[in-house]
Formats: C-alpha cells, structure tokens, sequence
C-alpha cells in the first residue's frame, strides 16, 4: 500500500512542479490554484506512504523519480533545452545510482 501513495505523491510532485512553473510567478489565479492543491496532494500521499515504508527509501524514490520526469516534462512539454552529460546523468548514473540505493536500503536497512 505504502508504494500506491509513493506513485500518487511522486506524480502529483511533477504535476505540481509544472503548474508551478505556469504560475508565473504565482501571477496566475488557476494555475496557482491547481499547483497549491497538487502540492498538498502530494505531501499527504508522501505522508501515508511513510506509515508503510522507511522515509529513506520512500524519500529517495520521490526525489529521484520526480528528478527524472521533471527532466523529461521540461523538455517535451516546455522546450527547454537538455544537454548530453544531463542525460547521461539523470539517465544512466541517475536510475543506476537509485536502484543500486534502493536495494542496499531494502536489504540491509534498519528496518528489516
């Protein structure tokens, strides 16, 4: 159950960092609107998944993850630009480092 609320808050952070990004500075009514309540959607699910599973793991899995799709939604849905060593980064360092992490965690963690 603890992963279900992981995947809400994890989604609802990327979805909040880009409506943050629309707000315009919170200039715009709806778009700030939209981000604050996706922002609290997300420390909630964040939350509730740490009843179920230790905040190091569920910690670095949200920041991670959102690292990465947030890279990916700057650059398909803003257009930023994105450079070689970021992707090698973020794609191959990145998700290696998070699964190596994870796993070290998992099993030999305080927790278990």
């Amino acid at each position: 159950m603890g992963y279900v609320y992981l995947f809400v808050a994890i989604i609802s952070e990327v979805i909040a960092t880009n409506l943050l990004k629309a707000t315009d500075g919170f200039s715009k009514l709806w778009s700030s609107v939209e981000c604050l309540v996706a922002y609290l959607i997300c420390f909630y699910s964040l939350s509730k998944a740490i009843k179920y599973m230790p905040l190091n793991v569920a910690y670095a899995l949200w920041g991670a993850i959102g690292i990465i799709l947030i890279t990916i939604f700057s650059v398909v849905y803003w257009k930023e630009q994105i450079n070689v060593p970021t992707v090698i980064g973020i794609g191959f360092i990145g998700i290696g480092f998070i699964v190596i992490g994870t796993v070290l965690v998992n099993v030999f963690g305080t927790g278990h």
